[in-house]
């Protein structure tokens, strides 16, 4: 018996001893982007209502992902965003569209409402590249404008931005992010208005 309690004894020491803490978890998300609201706008009488994100690559998920190249794909372990990046990106758009004043009203695509336009969007890059030395943060969004009473495609156009980012990790990644989805925000509404 004592030689059992012994070897148990022995058993757990070396295994407290093997355990390491894990690296602690960051998470991210988007900041608010701070935006004007026009002066006039052709939609400014109609419901806007946001179509969830849908994607070309990837699934969309809190996960952030990288890549060394065009066949190498990966995701940070130890960092990812707050939230689904599909509603990160739907949130911000239902934000900034709705400080523009550009339409009488923003809404979700859950909304019971009617809706005059619906804006659906397709995402073709949502991540971080690193090639060599160089590194830098692709967000590629294509935008639909629909009309709902006809069914009528009114415009669409693909929004691409590569924001270099001082570092290499997560955090660089985010930061250069964020200034993407500024520039995005912007151009989005001088496309819409």
């Amino acid at each position: 018996m004592k030689q059992y309690l012994l070897v148990s004894v022995v058993v757990v020491m070396m295994s407290a001893c093997s355990f390491k803490s894990a690296p602690i978890m960051q998470v991210y998300s988007l900041a608010e982007v701070e935006v004007k609201p026009v002066e006039a706008s052709r939609y400014r009488h109609s419901v806007l209502k946001v179509a969830f994100p849908q994607t070309r690559k990837e699934k969309l998920t809190n996960k952030m992902h990288y890549s060394y190249g065009l066949g190498e794909q990966g995701v940070y372990q130890n960092a990812r965003w707050s939230n689904h990046s599909g509603a990160l990106l739907q949130g911000m758009l239902l934000e900034v569209l709705s400080k523009s004043h550009l339409f009488k009203a923003v809404l979700p695509y859950t909304s019971t409402a009617n809706e005059d336009l619906r804006l659906e969007s397709s995402v073709i890059d949502f991540s971080h590249h690193i090639r060599g030395e160089a590194s830098y943060s692709v967000v590629s969004i294509v935008f639909s404008l629909i009309d709902t009473h006809t069914g009528n495609l009114l415009k669409t156009k693909r929004f691409c931005y590569k924001e270099n980012t001082q570092t290499t990790n997560a955090k660089g990644y985010v930061l250069a992010t964020q200034r993407a989805m500024e520039k995005l925000s912007y151009d989005l509404i001088a496309w819409l208005r």
